[in-house]
């Protein structure tokens, strides 16, 4: 069995670890780390010390009324994506550890689809 890092819990949810292919299970906020447990698979889990999470990016709709996922960029694991039950309790769980100019909006589709033409548009020039 794993120990957990935390000694208090701010925050318990279900929600979904997207790996390779969506892993269910316990999101699990607390005083020294941000951790993931597997409901089926005991060794399918993750825990994140706060020291290690550089920024935190939520994706976000309708003014902040639907929040399907997040994702957590770490100094050596990269990018980690989560989706919880409650997303914004999670979150807010999350924003008492992280400070706040490390929280970040994502992109729209938008603005990525005029970033990719940009740089299309880029690539297109230079070679001529």
């Amino acid at each position: 069995m794993v120990k957990s890092l935390n000694t208090k819990m701010d925050h318990v949810s279900k929600g979904t670890w997207f790996r390779n292919g969506p892993i269910y299970g316990k999101i699990m906020v607390g005083d020294k780390a941000f951790e993931f447990y597997n409901d089926t698979k005991l060794q399918d889990y993750i825990q994140i010390p706060w020291t290690e999470v550089t920024y935190v990016v939520v994706d976000y709709y309708f003014g902040g009324r639907y929040i399907p996922r997040f994702e957590i960029r770490t100094k050596q694991d990269g990018i980690l994506r989560f989706a919880s039950r409650d997303s914004r309790g999670t979150l807010r769980a999350v924003q008492q550890r992280i400070p706040r100019e490390h929280m970040r909006k994502a992109q729209s589709v938008g603005a990525v689809f005029k970033q990719r033409f940009k740089k299309l548009a880029n690539l297109i020039v230079k070679k001529k």
